[in-house]
């Protein structure tokens, strides 16, 4: 059958409503989630009570000063527009303090919420990089999905089987980066190291001037690998763990399935290329 779904110009168009509008949440990533002490937070708090930094307003009294207070962890997350989804959207702009009552499902709709828009942010990407109708439309109808999901209401969240609606879009994705991943196998490069797959424990190894397009890296743990001035077009970082990876002078323009929490929680610089719908963490360095 013929697919008829029409492809959006640019995945960046249909991500502005999947980035984090804080002005517009009741801090739901400060309250409806726990974390204990560690390198990325200078304290414990349990899920489900508020931030001991949280202002009434709902604002971070610390935000300026994050990471040097111990919470650098705070700095990575992104919601991927849950936030302000939930608070604006499903509670229309009432929030948890004005109605106690409402806290716990808040929350849990704020949790599942999360989860459904960071499947919508690589989906648009799958949807706007595939050159197959038929992966093109069965990535539009797993949009079209979470979107009533989302604006059906508890409801309709509750209702959702998140385990497997998370397996069937990961294959979704995975049969987008196996085609766009092939179109680099023929230029040659590095991507056929044996090293390179999926899952790779790649901890602190030197990747730098590598030409490493269309390597598997899905799930990859790149925590401080020195990937400066290498090239990853085409590479397939969905879940890959970059933590403190050194990216300067790296070209990750068109790498697969990259998102703002991996670049948050890597090093880098102005000389590192980026999509275009993602941008340069401010705690990065100018060289």
């Amino acid at each position: 059958m013929q697919a008829t779904s029409a492809k959006p110009s640019s995945p960046a168009l249909d991500r502005q409503s999947l980035r984090p509008d804080c002005a517009n949440c009741f801090a739901l990533c400060c309250t409806a989630f726990g974390f204990l002490r560690s390198a990325d937070f200078a304290l414990d708090k349990p899920a489900g009570t508020p931030c001991r930094n949280l202002a009434s307003d709902f604002s971070c009294t610390i935000h300026d000063r994050l990471r040097p207070r111990g919470f650098r962890g705070c700095t990575v997350f992104d919601c991927f527009g849950a936030g302000q989804n939930v608070s604006q959207g499903q509670f229309a702009g009432k929030s948890w303090l004005e109605a106690p009552g409402t806290k716990d499902e808040m929350f849990a709709a704020f949790k599942a919420a999360r989860q459904l828009h960071e499947m919508l942010w690589h989906l648009a990407e799958a949807q706007e990089r595939t050159f197959d109708p038929d992966a093109s439309d069965r990535v539009a109808r797993f949009r079209d999905t979470i979107g009533k999901a989302l604006g059906g209401g508890m409801p309709q969240l509750i209702a959702l089987d998140m385990q497997d609606l998370h397996s069937r879009v990961r294959a979704a994705l995975m049969e987008v980066s196996e085609e766009v991943r092939a179109s680099y196998f023929a230029a040659g490069g590095d991507h056929l190291d044996s090293e390179l797959k999926p899952g790779a424990d790649l901890v602190g190894r030197n990747l730098a001037f590598r030409r490493l397009c269309g390597a598997d890296l899905r799930g990859a743990y790149l925590i401080a690998a020195d990937l400066r001035n290498s090239d990853l077009s085409g590479v397939d970082l969905l879940g890959a763990d970059v933590r403190d990876a050194r990216l300067e002078g790296a070209d990750l323009s068109k790498a697969l399935y990259l998102t703002q929490m991996q670049l948050n929680a890597a090093r880098g610089s102005r000389t590192t290329l980026l999509p275009p719908d993602l941008e340069v963490p401010s705690h990065w360095g100018d060289e």
